[in-house]
Formats: C-alpha cells, structure tokens, sequence
C-alpha cells in the first residue's frame, strides 16, 4: 500500500479533477503491475494496473490489489474499475479507503465482496485520504477546499506597518526553504485567490514556480470590486489564460475591457448585502463550477479576516519566521486578536521545522464524510 500511495502522490497536478489513485497488483507477496491514474489518459490506476499486467504478459488470475481508493462501482467517464478487476479474477483487494462520494461509498466493495473477492479496508487509511482532502470535499459539497496560507513573524504579524515599508515591495518573513515549500503547496492546488489590497501592496505573481508538471496552469484569481489592478501589475503582465479577475457588476466598463484586452479573464460576482463587498460563497460556487477542487488562500488581513469569520476556510498552513514586526503591524486576519488563540481552534494539527522556520498545519473542517468508517476485514 505505500507503493501504491507513493505512485498516486506522484500524480499530484495531473489528476484533478479526479482523485489522485494508485494501484499495485502482487502475487505471492511479488509486485507484478502497478498504475496511477492521469486524468488525460482517462484510465483509472486499476485499469492502468491490469493494462501493465498484460503487456508484459503476465496472468493476473488469484492476485491481489492494493489500490489507494475504493474501485468504482459506477460509469464516468470509464466503465467500472470494480467490474474490471471482477472479470481479471483477482483474488483480494486491499483498499486504503472508501470513496468519499455518500453516493456510492462502499458500493465498489460491495460488488467486489459479492463476486467472492476478499476484500480489507482501512490499511494506510489517513496517508491514503490526505492525498485526496480536495476531491473528497468537492465531491460532497461542490465548492472548493481552501487552505489559508499565511507567513508570519514570531509575534503573530503578516506584514511591517505600511509606513515602514516600500511600496509593491515584498517584505519577507521566512526564509528560502519556506518559500520553497510554499510552492510544492501552490503546486498541489488548482486555484490561488487574493485579493486587491495584496495586489497593490506586493505586487505579487502568484505562479507555481515548483518544478514537477501540471496538466492545466494554476489559476490566479483576484477579487477586485471596483478593477483598480494596475495594467502594469506583475500579474496583468504574466497573465495567459490563468488570471481570473472577479469584479462587481458596476465596476467600469473601461477598465473591463482594458484588462481583458491585456489577457486578464473577468467575470462579475454578486455584492454580499451583509458586508458590502464581494459574495464569498458566491466566488467559491462560482469556482465549483469551473471544478477547481483546491483553492489556496493567500491574502491580506482584510481578506482572511472576511474568509475566517464566514467560516470558509477549510484548512490552514502557518510558517512563523523568526523576526518580530510589533503591535503596529499588519495582523494575521481583521476582527481575529490573535493567530495563536486560533491555532486552538485546528483539528489534527501538525508542527514542522521547514529550515530555520516553524509550519502549523491543521484543519477547520474535515473534508471526509463522518460515517466513514474503516473496515478491515
């Protein structure tokens, strides 16, 4: 089963919208197949499993598979993978976890059980889910999975006093294997959202600058109410076909059509009647709709703040660098008092040196159904 969560880590970036699935095929305790499903060769890891089996000419009749994720049951985009490995005549299949879908969890096992193959649940169970956190939220709730990402200094501070600063200029609170490590995360997400106070401050880029493929670019997304970002900003200038600028429906006209002609792409979301700016819940569903299944949230105070209170985040990744910026900086989230009462608030929390610097890891909301059990018969 690590072999096989190894080969599913591996398809980080190219799966997604589907779940990231390995698979590995042994008899007599022998690795004789393995596969990892990609999403634009459609075949799921136990077909690409069976595939590499018969190419290299050997009779999986009486194997056993290990794979990642409960086999399907149901017709996708391909047949069923339960139904595949029925007529393969395997003899066992070792299933780290159930599929998140309440529609069709336990479905796969079932037919599996039914056609007299031994069936264990549960074996490397949480290695197995967390690779699939996004795909097991988007499938329930439609909307995306967002982790807030936040660098801050030891005193719990996002960024120096405005006044203390330069303009557009990034100030940096943690060092060089942090800000690596941040873009093994942006890699694993399909969107990035900030928003306008960001853009003007930093001037950031917002790219995945890790070095691993992806099957589609990662989507930047800017919420700016009334288009002020600038047509010189190093987003606007890098934009192609990945910047997603969602404005209300009265921002100028002009300034739409300036920043799609300079490749931005726009699109209007509705005004939250409650807070007066940008529905958040509306840009979520809206980005559901484009099946972004993970949305890293990597924004100013104001922004976190709106995010946090309206309880939208669903996992939080926080670096502390080992510099203090003082009461008169920037906080962590408006209307929170403190980053460290709300580290108190995570589930499964996680603490990691990333070179000189601390990583909290922890979540808001599980994104696995709750009557999910493991089973390991």
């Amino acid at each position: 089963m690590q072999r096989a969560i190894h080969l599913a880590a591996d398809t980080i970036g190219l799966a997604s919208p589907n779940p990231q699935v390995g698979c590995v095929l042994t008899r007599a305790g022998e690795l004789i197949a393995e596969g990892a499903h990609l999403y634009d060769q459609r075949d799921h890891a136990e077909i690409a499993a069976l595939k590499q089996a018969a190419q290299r000419g050997i009779d999986v009749i009486g194997a056993t598979a290990y794979v990642t994720l409960e086999p399907c049951s149901h017709y996708g985009r391909t047949g069923p993978c339960a139904d595949a490995l029925i007529a393969a005549r395997i003899a066992r299949c070792v299933v780290a976890t159930q599929d998140p879908n309440p529609l069709v969890s336990g479905q796969g096992i079932a037919k599996l059980r039914g056609a007299g193959i031994e069936v264990t649940v549960g074996v490397l169970q949480q290695e197995a889910r967390t690779l699939n956190d996004a795909f097991a939220h988007f499938i329930q709730h439609r909307r995306p999975f967002v982790t807030l990402k936040a660098a801050l200094s030891v005193d719990g501070k996002l960024a120096p006093p405005p006044n203390s600063r330069t303009a557009t200029e990034p100030h940096w609170i943690t060092g060089s294997a942090a800000r690596a490590e941040v873009q093994r995360i942006r890699h694993a997400s399909d969107a990035i959202l900030t928003g306008i106070g960001t853009v003007l401050a930093d001037n950031p880029t917002l790219t995945d600058r890790s070095h691993p493929p992806r099957r589609c670019p990662l989507l930047r997304v800017v919420l700016d109410a009334q288009l002020r970002t600038p047509l010189t900003s190093n987003l606007v200038e890098s934009a192609d076909r990945d910047l997603l600028i969602l404005h209300s429906p009265d921002a100028p006209e002009d300034r739409i059509r300036a920043l799609a002609l300079a490749g931005a792409e726009l699109h209007p979301i509705s005004i939250d009647p409650t807070t007066h700016h940008l529905d958040l819940t509306a840009v979520l569903n809206f980005l559901g709709e484009r099946q972004i299944l993970s949305l890293l949230l990597e924004a100013g105070s104001q922004l976190n703040g709106a995010f946090l209170s309206q309880n939208l985040v669903d996992k939080a990744i926080v670096f502390y660098g080992e510099s203090e910026l003082g009461d008169a900086a920037v906080p962590f989230a408006q209307g929170l008092a403190s980053p460290f009462l709300f580290q108190q608030s995570l589930l499964h929390t996680t603490h990691t040196m990333i070179g000189p610097d601390a990583m909290i890891t922890g979540y808001l909301h599980s994104p696995w159904p709750t009557a999910s059990k493991t089973d390991t018969r």
